[in-house]
């Protein structure tokens, strides 16, 4: 009884010094001292977590990391990289995770592609087993609007106010396609846009809270911004004008981010916002409808190389093929040397960042005449051998997502099993398939550890 006397008395304490304290704060802050000067890149440039009222009660204690079993079945990475002089394939991720102990940053993958991800698909999985065993937390980067805030499962997502320019749109008025990022596209602000983000418990465990929030952009003018974390008081931001790419991070124990831009013009460009952990696994999706991946030849060289002083990846996926193929058409050439001046591209601007292509999975078409699904294999396996050459010809890595999806006729199986793997276009996984080759590439990744003997 005194034990539950005293443990009530202490939380009533607490409780009451909380209080107190957000009474005495003032409702606006200004954060002059967060302005950066021109032409820095804003590296580590961190808001403070206590000006912004962001709960920064400690993370929850990692328990130490241990190895990982070796799979036993398993459709392993093809590393290309291993043959060529400067190994680009899967070893820096592997140099990355096994010494993660020494980065004082998380161990970064991006993945880039097409509907087939979208929504996180697939990549929330892979997210969700990497932090289970290696630690972290937060669902990654999120662009500033998507056109799947309504079915990702992995955060809340809701924005007002933005002008969206896509490497999709067709000659849309005002757009200047030298502004667009890896998510193929970027965001302009009109009076009073905004953006509210918050962590979910729904779909994975260490996605309702994370150490660090941060928003990246460009402007070449002075601009004003509001922001409240975990819904408390608003703090302004006043952000001097820079002609290269700003990151703007706030640390604490965060769940709800809002962002509201008060005052900028025409030269303001916004890419998007990431929830992380300090350590551990990250995993960003820059998934875009419709992509086939040649934009990326077309993404300003520039901003890669900003990109990447502000976050550096450890690992580039590279997921494309949906838009590429047709049922009628076994040439891939054209299509194969383009993406290759695209790997290399990548491979300047993340110097440090092995890349893993992933091939075509499993498709069907419907036949005009009888509506019934047939599968191209002959296509498939002519787009599958251009996607395995892309990696052979840069030395990286490939993955064969047409085998583990079961080969010909895989797409068929998946979609008529129970529960059902794929969704009835006879093109698209859905979640519980998304889990299943994500489990097959956690097991793919681990095996290739082994492997390197690192």
């Amino acid at each position: 009884m005194h034990r539950f006397t005293s443990s009530l008395l202490l939380y009533t304490l607490v409780i009451l010094s909380l209080f107190s304290s957000c009474i005495n704060k003032k409702e606006k802050q200004t954060l002059s001292s967060i302005q950066s000067e021109e032409n820095s890149l804003a590296i580590n440039d961190t808001i403070p977590a206590d000006t912004l009222h962001a709960d920064t009660i400690v993370a929850e204690v990692r328990k130490p990391i241990t190895k990982p079993q070796k799979p036993t079945e398993v459709v392993k990475i093809e590393d290309y990289g291993e043959f060529a002089a400067e190994n680009r394939g899967m070893l820096p991720f592997y140099r990355a995770l096994s010494n993660s102990h020494n980065l004082d940053r998380p161990v970064r993958i991006a993945f880039l592609g097409d509907s087939f991800i979208e929504g996180d698909i697939l990549t929330a999985d892979f997210r969700a087993v990497l932090q289970k065993q290696f630690g972290g937390c937060g669902v990654g980067f999120i662009p500033i609007t998507s056109e799947t805030n309504g079915f990702r499962p992995t955060v809340t997502h809701n924005f007002d106010g933005w002008n969206t320019f896509s490497y999709t749109d067709k000659d849309k008025s005002g757009q200047d396609k030298r502004k667009i990022g890896l998510t193929g596209s970027y965001f302009e602000p009109t009076t009073n846009a905004s953006i509210q983000l918050r962590g979910v418990k729904k779909y994975a465990s260490r996605l309702d809270t994370c150490d660090q929030v941060t928003f990246f952009l460009k402007n070449q003018s002075p601009i004003e911004l509001g922001v409240k974390i975990n819904g408390g008081s608003e703090a302004d931001i006043q952000l001097a004008q820079s002609s290269r790419l700003q990151a703007k991070s706030v640390n604490g124990r965060i769940g709800k981010f809002d962002l509201e831009v008060e005052k900028s013009d025409s030269t303001t460009t916004f890419y998007g916002v990431a929830m992380d952990g300090k350590d551990g696994i990250v995993v960003d999706n820059y998934s875009m409808r419709g992509a086939t991946g040649l934009f990326l030849c077309t993404v300003p060289f520039s901003f890669m190389e900003e990109f990447n002083a502000v976050r550096p990846y450890d690992l580039i996926v590279l997921q494309y093929g949906l838009n590429v193929l047709s049922n009628n058409s076994t040439n891939y050439k054209a299509y194969e040397q383009k993406m290759i001046t695209a790997v290399e591209r990548l491979k300047k601007g993340f110097p440090q960042a092995g890349i893993l292509v992933m091939s075509i999975g499993d498709r069907a078409f419907k036949d005009q005449n009888t509506q019934q699904m047939f599968t191209a294999a002959e296509s498939i396996n002519a787009l599958l051998q251009s996607q395995r050459n892309i990696a052979k010809s840069s030395g990286v890595a490939f993955w064969n997502v047409f085998e583990v999806m079961g080969g010909d006729g895989g797409i068929d199986n998946m979609v008529n099993s129970t529960p059902a793997l794929a969704n009835k276009d006879y093109t698209h996984i859905n979640f519980i398939g998304g889990r299943f080759l994500a489990k097959q590439l956690y097991n793919a990744l681990i095996d290739g550890m082994y492997q390197s003997n690192l």
